[in-house]
């Protein structure tokens, strides 16, 4: 199941029409001759923007070709107007870049000042309030241009998903854990979409698919997937059914949204009645790019889908969850390389991540919930984890989040897992972030971030963090190295 947008770039030059217009020409035929050799998509539209028709023109040509992502060239000086009105009125995710001068033999005829036009695009944009996407140093030669339409791909990805992404929710944010609760209004102003239903509703829609013949078929997936790891058999059409359910609802209610994503409340009283724990069906939507968060996390969730999109993985949602004891780091040096104890933690959750970052994996059953509701029996309604110890490798650790008077900050950290045995239970690892502990003290304990994080299986920092500028979110915090300082940090400490 395909939950992630298909970007289709367009490239459109633009040209004051006191400059060459075929500078402009030339230049963005080299830039798309470039992208043909690095294999990056991109249409070069044939009109060349000197004034707003072409700019109409252009957007008729936009449509005819299906672009939903625009990348507006200034192969001269450029218009700031029109190239501004089309960035406007396209409505997409646009990236605005500037083309350098090649040669000391041309710099008569052949120069373009696009370096100087990039001010007045930068103002004008501004001026129609327009978050396009400016690389960091956004003027350069075709290589150059090209390399930045790459890496504005995977951003555009994520924006149109989000434009596009209906959130489906079950059960309230259980009562010990209000720090998942969080407004739903700023959803709305992301464009995002929220449909809340009761817990109710979701044992409903299990109940109604049981006889589906969809549950065998998905019984012998989850079957060939788990391999050795099939320690509860019995459990499995239990869990099909459940999945089954899911995706059935999420394809009859996706309504005018194209992609969705759930934040399911998923104990005490689930288990008493659906008979499993949901970890396991869990992990697999998210093997499908269809992330389900914990604990009706909407935030969560949402962050999730962003790492999803930003990187075409399955991510997860962990836990912030315990500290890594002193005699396992010394055990284990040479895993540990050279960060410090304060740098690790431990990612966990009950049972929730892709089996396909997972080291080893088998269906267990929720330890904690079991203590709760269960006592001495025998595991049976608290069954359905899919526990093991997640892969040694890159990760991005993010979170998206509504403060409680509906203000949007997010933080972005990348380090990696380390190959060491966390020797506990759950989808489990030790995490490793450079100077981890002041970034957990000043800003995930200083700006009131919840203890769930997305993780993207790979350095995905420079993606998320331009997808979070072009949504405009303002307060965006990232890991800061020893001797750069957080707000609030005490030097002296």
């Amino acid at each position: 199941m395909k939950n992630i947008a298909e970007v289709r770039t367009g490239i459109v030059a633009v040209s004051r029409d006191c400059f060459p217009i075929e500078l402009s020409r030339t230049r963005q035929g080299r830039v798309v001759e470039e992208c043909g050799k690095r294999q990056v998509p991109v249409t070069g539209l044939e009109t060349i923007i000197e004034n707003e028709t072409d700019a109409l023109r252009v957007l008729e040509e936009i449509k005819a070709r299906g672009i939903n992502a625009l990348v507006i060239y200034l192969g001269n000086f450029g218009p700031e107007g029109p190239l501004t009105v089309l960035a406007q009125r396209f409505g997409g995710p646009v990236m605005v870049c500037a083309a350098a001068e090649e040669t000391r033999d041309n710099l008569i005829e052949g120069r373009g000042d696009a370096y100087c036009g990039m001010l007045n695009a930068s103002y004008n944009l501004n001026l129609r309030n327009i978050n396009a996407h400016i690389p960091e140093y956004p003027v350069a030669n075709a290589p150059g241009i090209a390399g930045m339409i790459s890496d504005f791909t995977p951003v555009a990805r994520a924006i149109l998903g989000l434009k596009k992404l209906k959130i489906f929710s079950f059960g309230p944010r259980p009562q010990d854990f209000l720090a998942c609760n969080a407004p739903i209004k700023p959803l709305f102003d992301l464009g995002v979409e929220i449909m809340e239903n009761s817990e109710l509703d979701l044992y409903d829609i299990f109940l109604k698919a049981k006889d589906a013949p969809a549950v065998e078929e998905i019984e012998k997936e989850m079957v060939a997937e788990l391999g050795k790891g099939n320690t509860y058999p019995g459990l499995l059409k239990k869990l099909a059914q459940y999945e089954v359910a899911l995706t059935r609802f999420y394809e009859e209610n996706l309504g005018a949204s194209e992609f969705g994503v759930f934040a399911n409340k998923c104990w005490p009283a689930f288990e008493s009645y659906f008979g499993f724990v949901p970890c396991f069906v869990n992990s697999r939507l998210a093997g499908k790019g269809i992330p389900v968060s914990c604990e009706a996390d909407i935030y969560g969730v949402l962050s999730e889908y962003i790492a999803t999109a930003a990187t075409e993985l399955p991510a997860t949602l962990l836990d912030i969850n315990n500290t890594v004891p002193d005699d396992m780091v010394k055990d284990a040096k040479a895993a540990v390389k050279d960060y410090k104890t304060s740098d690790l933690f431990m990612g966990f959750h009950c049972g929730n991540t892709a089996s396909s970052y997972l080291k080893t994996f088998s269906i267990q059953y929720q330890l904690i919930m079991h203590r709760l509701l269960e006592g001495d029996k025998e595991p049976d309604i608290t069954r359905g984890t899919l526990e093991g110890q997640i892969k040694p490798g890159e990760i991005t650790i993010f979170r998206l989040q509504s403060t409680a008077d509906t203000q949007l900050r997010a933080y972005v950290a990348e380090g990696e897992v380390l190959d060491i045995d966390p020797k506990s239970f759950g989808s489990i690892g030790v995490f490793a972030v450079p100077e981890m502990a002041r970034f957990y003290r000043h800003v995930l304990i200083a700006k009131q971030f919840p203890h769930h994080t997305a993780v993207a299986f790979k350095h995905a920092g420079k993606v998320i963090y331009n997808v979070l500028k072009m949504l405009g979110i303002e307060d965006i915090s990232f890991s800061l190295p020893r001797g750069i300082y957080y707000p609030g940090e005490n030097p002296f400490a």
